[in-house]
């Protein structure tokens, strides 16, 4: 697979740092519950990704070698009252452009901390991106708005889904990822909407050491088919299987074992 660049990163985050605002701005009830992460509320969730950005902007700009905590970030807590609209978007508008300046300061070399392995300011970049990119999509949903993303950026959203999964299996056994073991298992995914320069499907195989992947059109044990965006949401368990816009082709038990278990945010 091939990562995005760094500045495409860094721009679609700025774009959907405005695209999370304009719900805010919308007149959606901040304080109804969002049915995909029914914890929260709107605002809720508002506040929980413009907190992220701030995190991460504090961890890339100060060069943070080890997990910042978050009373160490300034800002993050967001406006003191709630239910104010204008203070909210304010707020989300000045971390996000804080935290792509950082970005872009830093490139996407510099070695900063972080929790995957990764230890350079493009993994924040591309988690940053799919981050906001599928949080919006909750806070979309609980406004009853409409929801868009570019087929290159869900289609990376799924690539480091896959490698997030695989960096779980191997370091932390405790995860109920780890029971996502073969053998002779496999998932495909499968994008219906997109051209074969995307290459949008992908071969996902349980095996005994753990899970491996790739693109690729492939037979496998059970299928999901779809719109990108619908396969995206989907598989981050935004979107039920039995959506009209969803096909399940095989052992839907499995396909269901595995959002059951490959879920982490």
């Amino acid at each position: 697979m091939t990562l995005l660049a760094h500045d495409r990163y860094c721009d679609e985050i700025a774009h959907q740092v405005a695209q999370l605002r304009s719900v805010v701005t919308s007149g959606a009830d901040l304080s109804g519950t969002v049915p995909t992460c029914p914890d929260w509320s709107l605002e809720d969730l508002v506040r929980h990704m413009g907190a992220a950005l701030r995190w991460v902007e504090f961890i890339v700009r100060t060069r943070a070698q080890e997990e910042v905590p978050e009373e160490r970030v300034p800002g993050l807590a967001g406006p003191g009252a709630r239910g104010d609209a204008a203070a909210l978007d304010a707020w989300l508008a000045e971390g996000g452009e804080q935290v792509v300046t950082a970005l872009r300061e830093a490139g996407p070399d510099t070695k900063v901390w972080s929790w995957a392995g990764i230890l350079n300011s493009g993994f924040w970049a591309r988690r940053m991106t799919h981050e906001i990119t599928v949080h919006r999509a909750d806070a979309t949903l609980a406004a009853g708005l409409p929801y868009e993303v570019a087929p290159e950026v869900a289609a990376d959203a799924i690539d480091e889904w896959l490698q997030i999964v695989e960096y779980v299996q191997r370091n932390v056994p405790q995860d109920e990822v780890s029971e996502l073991r073969g053998p002779g298992r496999t998932i495909h995914l499968h994008a219906t909407d997109t051209g074969p320069g995307l290459d949008a499907e992908w071969l996902v195989e349980l095996t005994e050491d753990g899970v491996i992947w790739r693109r690729g059109h492939e037979k496998a044990t059970v299928a999901l088919r779809g719109p990108l965006t619908s396969v995206l949401l989907a598989f981050y368990r935004r979107l039920p299987l039995d959506a009209r816009e969803l096909d399940v082709l095989g052992d839907r038990e499995l396909l269901e074992f595995w959002l059951q278990r490959a879920t982490f945010g």
